[in-house]
């Protein structure tokens, strides 16, 4: 069976991590007897530079003819000037709107070895295994944006809209991958506050009602989320949140394994195309230095096969190599204790490449 997959490396440490997951892809394919065609596209900083635009049509074409794309990261203080009409995440989040990619999905494990690299005591850990499922492609984000001066000096907005069909597709993705996990859904919003929370509280307490009554459902402020989080991380099971409480809220969950290197991401839509990244960014700092840990992207990879290519057994096949190598102590500096071995990016996909 053959695969057709869009490649967009992007910017900084994108390209090296890329580089490891496709790695790690084709020795599945030499496993299972499958096969994949890549196709590589710009996005990003390296877009800007080439074509004046951070998405180029062209890009979007060949995500929409492939099965599922594998992304690296983008940005970097080249292009860093918040005044800039154009900058490289409107890549990111063109290419989300394009293909249609509403719910991410951003799992959150801790393998016991790499306890110590989290900031969290060893007991709060115990049983970490949480999904956060947020909204893409709607919110403060996305709304209508202003930046005007009057006699009182310069002000500015940003419009944050949700529609109530907006709000149902992500909640009835998160309800059924709550109902294969541990059955719970924690709505995460700011209903006492924001009128559109108060929007997505209704809908989703409806839709628990009446669709999902076998589900253990709650809600949680998000800056109650934010501070449970890190007293008792193991009670959430699955959450759903809105576009900018997601982004924030998993970059805090990111430290509870560690590290920002170790968390995959699975972008997906109403069908089986899916975006998948690690949620890192591009670390301009470490680019071109071997330093950058591959296992987000590479994890990806498993997401990649299981969502969007139905690859549960090739999937799992990654999720465990992964785990190997982690054993053996085969890790980059980010997660590594002291006085343990540093390896760099391209030891670490080698390691898992030859445990698939």
């Amino acid at each position: 069976m053959n695969y057709t997959l869009a490649v967009l490396a992007g910017d900084g440490i994108g390209p090296e991590v890329v580089a490891e997951g496709l790695k790690v892809l084709a020795a599945v394919g030499r496993r299972f007897q499958l096969s994949f065609t890549t196709h590589e596209a710009l996005i990003g900083g390296i877009a800007l530079d080439q074509t004046g635009t951070a998405l180029p049509p062209a890009t979007v074409e060949t995500c929409q003819n492939a099965a599922a794309v594998l992304l690296g990261a983008v940005g970097g203080p080249k292009w860093d000037d918040p005044s800039a009409k154009v900058r490289p995440e409107q890549g990111l989040l063109g290419i989300r709107k394009a293909l249609g990619l509403f719910a991410n999905l951003r799992p959150v494990t801790i393998h016991p070895l790499l306890t110590d690299a989290s900031p969290l005591r060893h007991e709060r850990l115990e049983g970490v295994d949480l999904l956060v499922v947020r909204e893409l492609t709607g919110g403060i984000y996305f709304g209508e944006k202003r930046r005007e001066r009057d006699e009182h000096g310069e002000w500015a907005s940003d419009l944050c809209i949700y529609s109530e069909a907006e709000i149902v597709r992500v909640v009835r993705m998160a309800a059924e991958l709550a109902r294969g996990r541990n059955g719970k859904l924690t709505l995460v919003d700011k209903a006492n506050v924001l009128e559109t929370s108060r929007l997505w509280r209704s809908v989703t307490t409806r839709i628990m009602r009446e669709e999902y009554a076998d589900l253990h459902y709650d809600w949680m402020l998000v800056d109650a989320c934010a501070m449970h989080l890190l007293r008792r991380p193991s009670d959430f099971d699955v959450i759903v949140t809105e576009n900018m409480f997601g982004d924030i809220l998993t970059d805090e969950a990111s430290m509870l394994a560690g590290s920002l290197g170790m968390l995959p991401s699975a972008s997906l839509g109403a069908d089986s195309m899916g975006l998948y990244e690690p949620i890192h960014g591009s670390a301009p700092d470490i680019a071109g230095q071997g330093k950058a840990n591959p296992l987000a992207t590479i994890l990806s990879v498993a997401l990649l096969l299981r969502h969007s290519l139905q690859l549960e057994a090739a999937a799992r096949a990654v999720e465990s190599a992964v785990s190997a190598v982690i054993e053996a102590g085969i890790i980059t500096g980010d997660i590594a204790r002291p006085g343990q071995r540093v390896h760099r990016t391209a030891e670490v996909g080698d390691a898992v490449a030859e445990r698939i």
